[in-house]
């Protein structure tokens, strides 16, 4: 058994398949995920997992140069959505929702959470740790 924090084996095996510059994206139960991208589908019920928590897991494996958010996200919000990754210490990419959509058939990998939150999607864009 793995002695990291994230535990789901097909979730770990993307991240380490990941070079500089590829995206995962997490999204919302109702986000549209597009042909091509690797689906990981985690939805149990509404609200399980959370995006924070499936995020907290992905960060304790993926090293992140940049993010990708959608304006209708900090709208909903009001700001920051709770869910945000503030202790990156990156600025997110903003687009519109439409352009994030788009965007998510480009990425490896999109894995969906049982978030129930408007807009509660975002991009990870993989760096390098050297």
């Amino acid at each position: 058994m793995k002695r990291t924090f994230l535990l789901h084996a097909e979730l770990s095996q993307v991240i380490a398949s990941l070079g500089h510059g590829d995206m995962l994206v997490l999204g919302d139960a109702g986000l549209p995920i597009p042909d091509g991208p690797r689906r990981i589908d985690l939805a149990v019920s509404r609200g399980v997992p959370r995006l924070g928590d499936v995020l907290e897991a992905v960060l304790s494996e993926m090293q992140v140069e940049g993010l990708v958010i959608a304006n209708e996200a900090l709208e909903a919000a009001g700001g920051l959505p709770p869910w945000y990754p503030h202790a990156l210490g990156l600025s997110a990419q903003r687009v519109s929702h439409e352009a994030f959509k788009r965007r998510t058939a480009l990425a490896r990998a999109v894995v969906r959470t049982g978030e129930c939150m408007p807009y509660a999607n975002l991009i990870l864009v993989a760096g390098v740790a050297f």
